[in-house]
C-alpha cells in the first residue's frame, strides 16, 4: 500500500480544509493510499530524517507548494508531490489544471498520472510559480490573511494601490542566456508558471517548456507607468515592458531590494536564476 503524507495549512482559504479533511482523506483511502495528515509548521521541514513516504499532497495557496518544495529540495527527496488549491489566488495549481474543489482535486490526484514539470531556482530557493522584485513584490507578504479571506484576490489589488507610493526605480545589471541587458525597472517578474493573484501575466509561458518567461517595466513617471501597466493587462504590447524568454538569468544590482518567491521572503542580489527543466514529479490530471 502506497503511503501519502497530506500536509495542509489550517489558515488558507477560510479554513475549508479543516472541514473538507476526512472527505480528502476519504478519497486516498478509497484508492488504496495509507494517508498521514499533518498540519503545516513553517518552521520544520517534515521530510528531514527518515520519510517513508511514495506521495506528498498538499492542501494550501502557493506559499504551501513552495514550502514542500523546498522541503523535499533540503531533504535530498524526489517525492512526487499532488496540490490541492485551498488558498487565495493558487496561481500552480491552475497551471497544473486542478480542480477548485479540494474535493475533487484529491481525487484528481489520486487517479492521476506523474508529469514532469519544471520549477525555478534562485539562489538556494526554489520557486515553482514567479519570483519577483520592484514593485507590487510585497503585496503578496503584507497582504494579511483577514483581508485575504474578506475580499478574496481584490485583496492584493487594495495592497498593492498603497505600494505605488513607495514607487521606485532598481537599476539592474542583467544577463539572460548570455545576452547583456541595462536598464532601470519599476517591476521585474520572472515566470514559471502563469498567472500572478490570478492575473494572466506570462503569455507565452510553460511549465515545460524549460524556459522563464520574464516582464520588466522599464522607469517612467507614475502616470505613464501606470497606464502601461494598465495596457498590459488589457492585452496590449507597449514598449516600456521588456519581455525575456531565458533558461538562465543573472541579475547584479547597486541597491539591495527584497524579493519575492511564491509569495514568501526571497534570495538576496547578487540573483543567479535557473529554470530546472523537469525538475519536479506531479501527480494530478492529464494536461
Amino acid at each position: 500500500m502506497k503511503r501519502v503524507l497530506f500536509l495542509y495549512n489550517p489558515r488558507s482559504g477560510r479554513g475549508r480544509i479543516e472541514r473538507r479533511k476526512e472527505a480528502i482523506l476519504a478519497i486516498f483511502r478509497a484508492h488504496g493510499y495509507d494517508v498521514e495528515p499533518r498540519a503545516i509548521d513553517f518552521a520544520h521541514n517534515p521530510f528531514a530524517g527518515d520519510a517513508p513516504f511514495d506521495l506528498a499532497v498538499v492542501a494550501g495557496g502557493d506559499g504551501s507548494v513552495n514550502y514542500l518544495v523546498n522541503s523535499l529540495k533540503r531533504a535530498g527527496c524526489d517525492l512526487p508531490i499532488g496540490v490541492i488549491p485551498a488558498g487565495t489566488a493558487n496561481d500552480f495549481a491552475g497551471a497544473l489544471g486542478m480542480s477548485k474543489d479540494p474535493v475533487e482535486a484529491a481525487r484528481q490526484i489520486a487517479e492521476g498520472t506523474i508529469e514532469r514539470i519544471d520549477c525555478g531556482r534562485a539562489n538556494d530557493l526554489y520557486f515553482v510559480n514567479i519570483f519577483s522584485f520592484g514593485l507590487f513584490t510585497t503585496t503578496s507578504q503584507r497582504t494579511s490573511d483577514r483581508r485575504k479571506h474578506r475580499y478574496g484576490k481584490l485583496a492584493y489589488f487594495m495592497e498593492g494601490v498603497k505600494e505605488l507610493r513607495r514607487m521606485h526605480d532598481i537599476p539592474l545589471h542583467i544577463t539572460a542566456d548570455g545576452e547583456r541587458i541595462d536598464l532601470n525597472s519599476l517591476i521585474t517578474l520572472i515566470f514559471n508558471g502563469e498567472t500572478a493573484g490570478g492575473f494572466r501575466l506570462a503569455r507565452r509561458a510553460s511549465i515545460t517548456d524549460g524556459c522563464f518567461d520574464c516582464l520588466l517595466l522599464e522607469k517612467r513617471n507614475l502616470l505613464f507607468s501606470c497606464w502601461t501597466m494598465l495596457r498590459y493587462l488589457l492585452g496590449g504590447s507597449p514598449r516600456a515592458i521588456r519581455h525575456l524568454h531565458a533558461r538562465q538569468i543573472e541579475i547584479v544590482s547597486a541597491v539591495q531590494e527584497p524579493t519575492d518567491v511564491d509569495g514568501q521572503q526571497g534570495a538576496r542580489f547578487p540573483l543567479s536564476i535557473r529554470c530546472l527543466a523537469g525538475e519536479l514529479r506531479v501527480q494530478g490530471p492529464h494536461r
